[in-house]
């Protein structure tokens, strides 16, 4: 993620931590090389970040010696708790539609390093990636020997560094880019964006952003800048929870002379994702951008094959095993699992019983996660995967029992995903959800894809 360790180059285990289903061999030589040389730096993706330090120094000192790559095209910043990745999707879809070779980067990957960056709609290849991490550990490197604050970069900044070099070498128009965490502290806050969007916002990693919606929604709301146009979806739903941090993001907009606006929402409802993309491209059209074509960039670009291109791993992703219907989804935290769950009720093909596979990080919020699954499941299987900043299968089997679950608790997921598929007999369908690690293990597994929905607003 964005946030800054210790001045160290190794993880607390000395190693680099790997999740299974990770695939490394798959990469070619120059970037496994590469990611292993990255891979011996502190990795707050993999391990509990109550020892995090706050800073952009290290980042803002990386990117000056790499030439400032940001610097070198457009960009749109989504920030947001949950559904910034399937935006930012949108949106760079709908750029490319229009003409324009965009880049997006995102994270985290699920199997794969390079679905972290897409350059005209496809994974980077990876030998530019390869090339970008290189030049930005040999500018950590140079850092180290002057004892200048890139010294201390971590994972997250040399990985989101590497990313904006890749798109400049890649001579793209325009990056969409998503926050990592946070917002204000985020790796990628060095950019200078023509357009922020902001999803919206819940409570999640509060040992880091603070303990209710308005203390991170004040972070989140640290991606704005003076004078640049910023479309939020915060707050924008009847009888939200949200109205505190809406004002939030309002008074620091005021401050800032940022000239706010919203997405309308869908039949009074939460703004769907589509809906915030559509006013985001509306956005971009207003403040002059036009397409290869002449005509001003618009929610118009956004059509029904478009959002299908930018459907994303892990997100409602439709597979099948031995004729059961398999949902995969990293939703993490209860407000984006509730939206999930609503989505898929009412798809005609997932008939019968949900039978969940579940893992969570420690600093999601567990019962708040099983109190919408009962809603929809009365029994479970917990699981886990290989970092440190899981729930154990076990601990997270117990507090499912004490919510009234008939929870069973394996710590293999491949064995987890076994055990579920049982129980599902002839009617009923698995969903996997609560980390997108846990995704990334089991998708290899699952390989039929079933036709997937356009995304609406999970």
């Amino acid at each position: 993620m964005e946030l800054h360790g210790p001045p160290q180059t190794e993880s607390r285990s000395g190693a680099p931590a790997r999740v299974a289903g990770l695939n490394m061999d798959s990469l070619s030589p120059r970037l496994k090389a590469a990611m292993d040389r990255l891979d011996a730096r502190i990795n707050w993706e993999r391990l509990d970040r109550g020892a995090m330090r706050m800073d952009l120094g290290p980042m803002s000192d990386l990117t000056s010696r790499l030439g400032n790559p940001q610097a070198a095209y457009r960009s749109v910043h989504v920030g947001g708790t949950k559904g910034k990745g399937s935006v930012a999707s949108l949106i760079g879809v709908s750029l490319e539609a229009a003409g324009m070779r965009t880049g997006r980067y995102g994270s985290p990957h699920v199997q794969r390093v390079t679905e972290r960056v897409t350059i005209a709609g496809r994974e980077v290849r990876d030998d530019v990636l390869a090339e970008g991490i290189e030049l930005a550990l040999d500018a950590q490197a140079g850092a180290q020997q002057d004892e200048t604050p890139a010294a201390a970069a971590t994972w997250f900044d040399l990985m989101t560094a590497a990313a904006f070099v890749a798109m400049r070498r890649e001579q793209v128009e325009v990056a969409v880019v998503e926050v990592g965490l946070g917002g204000r502290l985020d790796s990628t806050n060095v950019l200078d964006p023509a357009l922020c969007v902001l999803t919206n916002i819940d409570l999640e990693h509060t040992d880091v952003l603070g303990q209710t919606r308005e203390a991170i929604a004040a972070e989140k709301a640290g991606i704005l800048k003076a004078g640049t146009p910023c479309v939020s979806a915060v707050g924008c739903s009847s009888g939200t929870l949200e109205a505190g941090a809406a004002q939030v993001i309002a008074d620091r907009a005021s401050q800032l002379g940022v000239d706010l606006s919203h997405p309308e929402p869908a039949e009074g409802l939460t703004p769907t994702n589509e809906g915030l993309a559509r006013r985001s491209l509306d956005s971009l059209g207003e403040a002059g951008w036009k397409g290869a074509d002449g005509r001003p960039i618009g929610g118009h670009l956004l059509q029904s094959e478009t959002a299908l291109a930018a459907r994303l791993p892990g997100r409602l992703e439709r597979r099948g095993l031995q004729g059961v219907p398999v949902v995969l989804d990293g939703a993490h935290v209860p407000s984006s699992l509730s939206a999930v769950l609503e989505e898929l009720r009412a798809d005609r093909d997932l008939q019968g019983s949900c039978h969940p596979v579940l893992s969570l990080a420690r600093d999601k919020d567990a019962r708040g996660m099983l109190k919408v699954l009962r809603g929809h499941a009365d029994r479970l299987v917990c699981t886990s995967v290989e970092s440190g900043r899981h729930w154990p299968a076990d601990e997270l089997a117990g507090i499912a029992r004490e919510l009234g679950f008939e929870a069973m608790a394996e710590p293999d997921a491949s064995v987890a995903l076994a055990a579920a598929m049982a129980r599902v007999g002839t009617d009923g369908w698995v969903l996997v959800t609560g980390s997108l690690y846990l995704v990334g293990a089991l998708r290899p597994s699952l390989p039929t894809p079933c036709s997937p929905s356009a995304p609406t607003s999970s």
